[in-house]
């Protein structure tokens, strides 16, 4: 295969003319020529070639579908490859739900490299369904697929000096494969010692002058655009944070020179979507990312840069640039601005023609993992027998934000019963361990609004029990039996209407096709809002309710969760 196109060359900055040609899934030659301006119509292309994007970190489990199925939707918003960490499936399945996603990669024209997954289960204040140890992830870095080791989210056990924690870092360096980073407002010695392990990414910066301290310090910053996570608007504005740095500093020092002259990019260093919703995938994903960053004022080059050859260089893969030796990884746009992909090839196979996607998938076999009873009204209860009314502590939640604050809450007790109260917008959450322990945790939430009714999911980062919020104790025991019923899944319970998405593959993922999938999420959206849910995404929200490695404040199956001293808190304050 040999053409003639402008092609964007991610090596030098630069656009030009060139003939390509593709042998055995490679570029193998890339040729510059010149051509006059009475030429131009005869270039064998219509259209700007550009390197397939690669997202540097994502969950496929998140998109709700196998992988093969994420492909599938992928291709058409230019991505070619991703760097995935399975560590959602490795929660409920170990090393056989890696694997499996592995198999069911290798089916479809896409590239999907893995992860070993650092932090199964992330700690050790939740029960998940599998282990992961130190042998475990010497066995999955000597596979061809991984090719890092996945966040590492157990930040403390980095920091304290946690010998299993720093066995598997110390692998990783045996196999030379980088370590990813799970940082949150981690700083200043403990930072420090973070990195002194050699974590070389992260994707939790919040703010700019978090991410200043780490770049500085030799991190690889992630910008995330995520469908629960948005940080891309804080990160890329810097002009606002430089009124905030104090210039006399070290870092105010070092990056005076950046905030003077607006030289923003070299801050930053890859686009990435960490979860990504099924509906938030049919509406774009890296395509959409790199024309957001470009509206906030990152330079274009730079912003395909951190979606092409940065990923490619760091993971040592062989994607993300036009020259010889390198995997066929390619998209057509009509405008590097707009970045609408008119074709997109994976080693030099048109696997997308602008209209349709030009392979099929196969399916995973699902099974059962959801091994728990079903589940009463009076399982949700918390009992309180000192007066008629109680303070008690609260997960207080925001939009579109993983971090949750610490807040307080006076509510009524009626019959011994702690009762939710709809005027503060307080009400009841629990999470239900699903692998065979059947123990419930109860606390209250803060933030999203639901008036009457229950939302329940076997999605709750990281180990993945059922997680319910609701009003009513009746109804978050029918919401729980619902997702037991379907083997997994989301669902909305209420006097009025129920529903539900079975989630059959290890509770996380289906089959079916994203548009199928995020059809019915759509209308469960729907349903959620009408009981007055104010979150746009309520159920990804609820799943990182679960994910005890990000602060303030977070519930597992063991119990409520002070983040911020990584130890338990009392739900009554006494």
């Amino acid at each position: 295969m040999s053409f003639t196109a402008y092609m964007l060359d991610v090596v030098s900055d630069t656009i030009y003319p060139a003939r390509i040609t593709i042998e055995d899934g490679l570029f193998k030659e890339v040729t510059p020529i010149t051509v006059s301006e009475k030429d131009l119509p005869k270039m064998d292309v219509k259209g700007l070639v550009v390197p397939g994007f690669i997202d540097s970190h994502i969950h496929i489990e998140s998109s709700m579908v196998t992988p093969a199925q994420f492909a599938k939707i992928a291709v058409r918003h230019g991505t070619t490859g991703v760097i995935c960490d399975p560590h959602e499936i490795a929660n409920v399945l170990g090393i056989e739900g890696v694997e499996a996603m592995i198999e069911n990669a290798k089916q479809v024209p896409f590239n999907f490299f893995f992860t070993a997954p650092s932090c199964v289960p992330a700690t050790a204040f939740e029960t998940s369904g599998a282990i992961l140890d130190s042998s475990d992830i010497e066995y999955l870095l000597k596979k061809d697929e991984i090719v890092a080791l996945g966040e590492m989210m157990n930040f403390p056990g980095v920091i304290n000096g946690d010998e299993e924690v720093h066995k598997k870092i110390e692998l990783a360096k045996k196999y030379g494969k980088p370590i990813d980073g799970h940082a949150p407002l981690v700083t200043r010695g403990d930072l420090d010692k973070y990195l002194a392990a050699g974590i070389s990414t992260d994707h939790e910066c919040s703010n700019v002058i978090e991410a200043l301290e780490k770049k500085i310090k030799g991190m690889k910053i992630m910008v995330r655009d995520g469908s629960s996570a948005m940080d891309m608007e804080g990160l890329f504005d810097i002009e606002e944070a430089g009124k905030q740095l104090d210039f006399s500093g070290p870092m105010g020092l070092m990056f005076r020179d950046i905030f003077e002259r607006k030289i923003y990019s070299p801050l930053f260093d890859f686009i990435v979507s960490d979860d990504k919703h099924p509906q938030d995938l049919i509406d774009g994903h890296l395509d959409k990312s790199v024309s957001k960053a470009v509206n906030l004022g990152i330079d274009i080059l730079k912003a395909v840069n951190m979606v092409t050859i940065n990923p490619g260089y760091h993971y040592n893969i062989n994607c993300g640039a036009i020259v010889p030796g390198a995997s066929a990884d390619f998209i057509i746009v009509d405008s590097i601005y707009d970045c609408n992909i008119l074709k997109t090839y994976v080693r030099g196979q048109c696997v997308f023609d602008g209209e349709n996607v030009l392979f099929d998938v196969p399916e995973i076999e699902p099974r059962n993992t959801i091994n728990t009873t079903k589940k009463t009204a009076s399982d949700f209860d918390i009992h309180y027998d000192g007066g008629d009314e109680c303070e008690v502590n609260v997960i207080e939640c925001f939009d579109g934000d993983l971090l949750t604050k610490k807040a307080t809450a006076t509510l009524p007790v009626k019959d011994g019963v702690v009762q939710p109260d709809i005027y503060q917008d307080v009400l009841k959450i629990a999470v239900v361990e699903r692998y065979g322990g059947n123990t419930i945790a109860n606390a209250f939430v803060k933030g999203f609004g639901l008036k009457k009714g229950a939302i329940a999911s076997s999605v709750a980062h990281d180990s993945h029990n059922i997680i319910v919020i609701g009003y009513n104790s009746q109804e978050m025991a029918d919401a729980v039996n619902q997702v037991i019923d379907d083997m997994g899944g989301i669902s909305v319970v209420s006097e009025d209407f129920s529903d539900s998405l079975p989630l059959p593959i290890a509770g996380l993922m289906s089959n079916e096709d994203v548009y199928v999938v995020a059809e019915k999420l759509e209308v469960l959206h729907k349903m959620a809002a009408a009981l007055g849910c104010q979150i746009e995404a309520p159920f990804m929200t609820m799943a990182f309710m679960a994910l005890l490695v990000i602060p303030s404040i977070k519930i597992s199956d063991k119990g409520l969760f002070d983040g911020d001293n990584f130890e338990f808190m009392d739900v009554i304050i006494k």
